[in-house]
């Protein structure tokens, strides 16, 4: 797919990663929908960035956990831009919720905006997909899809629940629906990390270093104008993933 003039609607595309796949779809010459629930600040900022590289932007409240906020949301950017070409299922949730647990209230918001938001998101979009000319779905998974972190439960099954799906649009709209997915390694310190945590994270990747959101991003491009990629899944995480092997063996 040539980006130039196309619509990508980002979910959660207003910060951190999010943003840098919103600039990096900009900078390849789309216009952005973004996405926010919180950070209406943020996303009048980042539509402002994506201005300034000459595309059109469009800052969308909703909560991708509500199906007919969803849909609201569709239809404004269809009004906009008179379609939708690309969508990346970006919003995430990470809260630790150990188990077991009494309490269900981390369970219900990981499950409600790491599974129902990408199939609600989806599920709307491609009609309107196919529609037009076809289309590209995106989703944004996470290590913890391959293997499980402790005291996080919620957050690891809705990011393994990303890929599934992703494989199951792939099949069921091709071929005028590409879907694909990519799982972003370490790209942005967390504000609890003192410097000994974040020397340890950059330690255990294969390239020794965190990576960037513009990198991460590079990755959704890629798959935004690959033409005969579909149903498959990019990790940019440096390595990470197989960092404990460096010094171990069996």
């Amino acid at each position: 797919m040539e980006l130039e003039g196309k619509t990508a609607l980002i979910t959660g595309g207003a910060r951190r990663v999010g943003r840098g796949i919103t600039l990096a779809l900009a900078r390849a010459g789309a216009n952005v929908v973004i996405n926010y629930n919180t950070s209406a600040t943020e996303a009048l900022e980042t539509a402002a960035e994506a201005e300034a590289l000459g595309v059109r932007a469009l800052p969308v409240h909703a909560s991708v956990s509500d199906y007919e906020q969803v849909g609201a949301m569709m239809a404004t950017a269809v009004e906009h831009f008179g379609g939708i070409d690309i969508l990346v299922n970006n919003a995430s949730t990470f809260k630790p919720d150990p188990l077991p647990t009494d309490d269900l209230t981390v369970w219900h918001k990981s499950i409600d905006t790491l599974v129902h938001g990408p199939f609600y998101c989806a599920n709307q979009v491609a009609p309107i997909m196919l529609e037009g000319d076809g289309g590209v779905i995106i989703g944004i998974g996470d290590l913890s899809a391959f293997e499980p972190w402790p005291g996080f439960a919620g957050h690891a099954v809705g990011k393994g629940a990303v890929l599934s799906l992703t494989r199951q649009l792939a099949l069921e709209l091709a071929p005028r629906i590409r879907a694909n997915a990519v799982v972003p390694g370490p790209a942005l310190r967390p504000t609890d990390y003192d410097e000994a945590t974040y020397q340890r994270v950059a330690d255990g990747t294969l390239l020794g270093r965190w990576g960037t959101p513009e990198e991460m991003a590079e990755a959704v491009v890629f798959l935004a104008k690959a033409d005969y990629i579909t149903g498959e899944v990019i990790t940019v995480d440096g390595g990470q993933r197989f960092g404990h092997r460096k010094h171990t063996h069996g």
